[in-house]
């Protein structure tokens, strides 16, 4: 098994983007492992990347970017929302894994963030604890123009979202630090589900 922690973080972001367009194209690449591999993966795990994604069922990053068993380390809540639990695990693939590039993967259609957009907009609430998960996404919630279609005004929302979790991670005091020594790029992307593109966003 080829050792690929500790790339650099542009290194890494240059192979999701090159596995995302193998998945776009169907040639992709992982057709399984051999036994031999899953004998040394069973010595432990050595991601490329780190990425926080959505729970929806249609936005399973290894095969979105063509990546094989132990390539990512992933972490999947509804609405790829920030909590303590999210950083510890985040904190986690930092200190102990050394990847250096973190990705929060939203992706279109969220209905998540859809929860969020009524529980603010029309005062519409969730069961107990999704409202509390549609809590954290309210202020990623930016000012919308009540005149676009409500597709419009969710794909704005989505992508503020992304970039409100982003924020989080970057403003964390180990995100400040290691970004500060040029250790780290965090990254946010947008699943296009009909297409299966991913856009990465500045």
């Amino acid at each position: 098994m080829v050792d690929l922690s500790n790339i650099p973080a542009d290194e890494a972001l240059r192979r999701l983007i090159a596995g995302n367009e193998r998945f776009v194209s169907g040639e992709m690449s992982f057709a399984g492992l051999e036994k031999e591999s899953l004998r040394e993966m069973a010595v432990g795990q050595r991601p490329f990347a780190t990425i926080l994604g959505c729970s929806d069922s249609r936005v399973p990053p290894e095969p979105i970017f063509d990546a094989g068993l132990g390539d990512l380390f992933v972490i999947r809540v509804a609405g790829n929302v920030f909590s303590p639990e999210i950083a510890g695990s985040l904190q986690y693939a930092g200190a102990h894994l050394n990847t250096l590039l973190f990705v929060v993967l939203g992706h279109e259609g969220c209905g998540a963030v859809s929860a969020a957009l009524k529980t603010r907009d029309n005062g519409e609430l969730q069961l107990s604890r999704i409202q509390l998960l549609v809590e954290k996404i309210l202020p990623a919630l930016p000012p919308l123009d009540r005149e676009l279609s409500p597709a419009a005004r969710l794909t704005q929302a989505i992508e503020s979202n992304v970039r409100w979790t982003v924020k989080q991670i970057s403003e964390t005091p180990e995100g400040q630090r290691r970004r500060a020594e040029g250790r780290i790029k965090i990254a946010g992307a947008i699943y296009e589900i009909e297409s299966g593109r991913v856009k990465f966003i500045s």
